[in-house]
């Protein structure tokens, strides 16, 4: 009896196993190996990635950009200076035969004129006492005052996406207010000085909050009504200039009264300086849109809907509030620019001129100090150190003072153009990568 039993398989002939590669660790940056003789050491890739990331981005970062943009300004105003000067022009003729006359004259016109820009605006070694070398300084930070208040209600208005041209009426209708009371409304020192100060800057809030209402409402463009509202704000005040509203008693000049002694901003460093306490009000200004932007939760909804509108409210921001009151506060530090023109610096009176082009220059200031507080703060000195310092190269060396406008136009076209200074002086792109995120896939690893 035979069983059947089932055929056995035949036996398997033995494979290859493909074993998965071994997944190799990387190496943490902190961690360290030892390593046998005569082995290399590895590079930390991790760490070297992050410092020439963040050298990359410190070389091609938005301050890096004004500081270079106002080095070129500044290269290409020492070419004028030597173009329109006489004694450069004459050793031009015979440039060919005796080179050396003309590169001389050509230093000693750049050398002469920003050598008179430095005494004019920073220190003056001319003189002997302190005091009168350190007048230039407070000169500048007098010119710089206005320009700081006005440049952060331009810059707080762009960091909402919002336009604010109107810098100059709000300027304008704060020097209205602040000047009728400090010449018309009488009370003890204190409290009349800061009656005027905050009249200025509620005729500015005011001011720039039609602009807000008319965005929120009715869709108005703000560069359209802002524009308009300078036009508005200058007639007025030359109306008002012609009538007992702001016309001084019994002249027919149109100009204001004197401002009482009990509304002017008190000077800081004396009588024989024109440095006044707006200057510290300014600063307390920068203070406060540094807080407000960078601290408070109003200011992180400024921040939002100006980086997207359309995702602030879908996150549940009322975005038309959020450009009211952008507009309020805009046009109260512009406000603030009017109150140190007319309680600190033309105390005698004002006439139409009262804004002195301190409206314009600060959409400048704002566009150099990159719409940042503290930017904006050190392009206003930047600025007022340009205007104390013009008035110097042109009463000591001759120097035309357009040539400190073609500067600060030749800033602003570098500012609105960072490619073109990137490529001037070779800079990295800027990278939109973070930090923490460093590629080390290229690791070698030895056997």
């Amino acid at each position: 009896m035979s069983d059947s039993l089932p055929p056995k398989k035949p036996a398997a002939q033995p494979t290859e196993e493909k074993v998965a590669p071994a997944k190799v660790p990387v190496p943490d940056a902190s961690a360290t190996e030892s390593l046998e003789a005569g082995q290399t050491p590895a590079v930390d890739v991790q760490e070297q990635s992050r410092w020439v990331a963040a050298a990359k981005q410190i070389a091609g970062g938005s301050a890096a950009i004004s500081v270079l943009a106002v080095f070129l300004a500044l290269v290409v105003g020492a070419i004028m200076i030597a173009a329109t000067d006489d004694g450069v022009k004459a050793t031009a003729g015979y440039f060919f035969s005796r080179p050396s006359d003309f590169l001389s004259a050509s230093w000693s016109a750049i050398s002469g004129a920003y050598s008179a820009l430095f005494q004019g605006s920073i220190f003056n070694f001319r003189v002997d006492t302190f005091a009168g070398g350190i007048k230039p300084l407070t000169d500048t930070l007098n010119f710089a005052t206005p320009l700081i208040a006005a440049g952060l209600g331009v810059a707080l208005a762009f960091r909402v996406g919002l336009f604010n041209i109107g810098a100059r009426g709000q300027i304008i209708i704060a020097a209205i207010f602040s000047g009728f009371v400090g010449f018309n409304v009488h009370l003890p020192y204190g409290l009349h000085l800061i009656l005027a100060i905050v009249a200025g800057i509620v005729g500015g809030a005011i001011w720039g909050g039609i602009v807000g209402l008319l965005r929120a409402r009715t869709g108005a463009h703000e560069v359209i009504t802002t524009i308009m509202l300078n036009y508005v704000a200058f007639y007025l005040l030359t109306y008002l200039l012609k009538t007992p509203v702001l016309q001084a008693p019994g002249s027919s000049n149109p100009k204001t009264p004197a401002i009482d002694d009990t509304a002017i901003l008190p000077k800081l460093l004396g009588p024989q300086f024109s440095l006044h306490l707006g200057f510290l009000l300014v600063i307390a200004a920068t203070v406060f849109v540094w807080w407000l932007l960078n601290r408070s939760a109003l200011g992180f909804q400024f921040r939002a809907v100006g980086e997207n509108p359309n995702a602030a409210r879908v996150a549940g921001m009322n975005v038309k509030n959020i450009y009211l009151y952008a507009m309020l506060i805009a046009g109260g530090l512009a406000g603030l620019a009017g109150v140190s023109q007319v309680l600190g610096t033309v105390t005698s009176g004002y006439s139409s001129g009262v804004d002195a082009g301190i409206g314009f220059d600060a959409i400048t200031v704002a566009l150099l100090g990159r719409s940042r507080p503290w930017g904006v703060f050190f392009a206003g000195i930047l600025f007022g150190a340009l205007k104390a310092g013009g008035f110097a190269m042109q009463a000591q060396e001759g120097v035309p003072i357009d040539i400190i406008l073609v500067v600060q136009s030749i800033i602003v076209l570098l500012i609105a153009a960072p490619p073109l200074v990137r490529a001037v002086f070779r800079l990295p792109q800027p990278s939109g990568l973070s930090l923490r995120k460093v590629s080390i896939s290229k690791a070698v690893v030895s056997k």
